[in-house]
């Protein structure tokens, strides 16, 4: 039997690596786990959303076991794409080694779009835009990556 080929490691990278970053990751697992090994980190650490948990949760993705950690926790893997998915991180983006492709897909910021709205629908209905905007990039991987 032939081995299969090596799944392609993408790093989704943010700010805060607590909503955008972690949706990428919790959607590149449940829907590409089977050619993507998907990460997730921030330029600073923020702590997991919980709005960002519960409205994956609502869509059949628990991401409620992945944690917020920043990019120096994650030396030791060599990602073969970075996408950052905000303007902040993809501004303040490291440079990596190798043959690593960084490539910025920017989605509106959930947190910010949001802190002066009540808690309820409307702000989960922000929540829950993003989510299926990122799922439907997340849909066009890695296919996108190498049309570049």
């Amino acid at each position: 039997m032939p081995t299969p080929p090596p799944k392609i490691k993408i790093l989704f990278l943010c700010t805060g690596n607590s909503c955008r970053s972690q949706m990428a990751e919790g959607w590149a697992r449940h829907l590409k786990g089977n050619v993507i090994e998907p990460y997730s980190a921030g330029i600073e650490k923020h702590g997991m959303n919980p709005h960002a948990v519960r409205v994956m949760a609502e869509a059949g993705v628990d991401i409620s076991k992945q944690h917020s950690k920043m990019l120096d926790e994650l030396t030791g893997v060599t990602f073969d794409h970075v996408i950052t998915v905000c303007g902040h991180a993809n501004e303040h983006c490291p440079l990596f080694p190798g043959k690593t492709k960084v490539v910025h897909v920017g989605f509106d910021d959930p947190p910010q779009l949001t802190k002066n709205m009540d808690e309820g629908e409307a702000k989960l209905a922000v929540y829950r835009r993003i989510r299926d905007e990122i799922r439907r990039f997340v849909e066009s991987l890695p296919g996108v990556l190498t049309a570049n």
